[in-house]
C-alpha cells in the first residue's frame, strides 16, 4: 500500500522537473572565422562585423511578431551579444590575429 504513495510522488517530481528545467537560460555559441580576411583593411573589418553579426542573429534567434516579450528578449539579447562579440573583434583587428576564429555566445542570466 505504501508504494502508491511514493510512485505518485516520484512521478510529480519527474514532471516537475521539465518546467524548472524549461526556465534554465540557454547559452548558444557560433563561430566567426576570420582567417581569409585581412583585419588590417577596412574591407575586411566591415567583412568580420557582417560576420559576426549574422552570428549574433543566428545565437539569438527571433520571436513571433506576436510575442512583445520574446521580441524584446531577442533585441536584448542580440545587443548584449554583439558587445561583447564586438570586444574580440577589436582585439583581433588591433592585434591582426590571423586563424583564431571568435567565439560568439549568449550571455546566460
Amino acid at each position: 500500500m505504501q508504494k502508491l504513495p511514493i510512485l505518485a510522488a516520484l512521478t510529480a517530481l519527474a514532471l516537475g522537473q521539465p518546467a524548472l528545467a524549461q526556465d534554465a537560460p540557454r547559452t548558444r555559441t557560433a563561430v566567426v572565422d576570420h582567417r581569409d580576411l585581412d583585419l588590417s583593411t577596412d574591407k575586411g573589418a566591415r567583412a568580420l562585423d557582417r560576420r559576426i553579426w549574422r552570428a549574433v542573429v543566428e545565437v539569438c534567434g527571433t520571436a513571433p511578431d506576436y510575442d512583445l516579450e520574446g521580441k524584446n528578449q531577442v533585441r536584448e539579447c542580440r545587443r548584449d551579444t554583439r558587445r561583447l562579440a564586438a570586444a574580440d573583434a577589436e582585439l583581433a583587428i588591433a592585434e591582426a590575429k590571423q586563424g583564431q576564429p571568435i567565439r560568439v555566445t549568449t550571455r546566460a542570466k
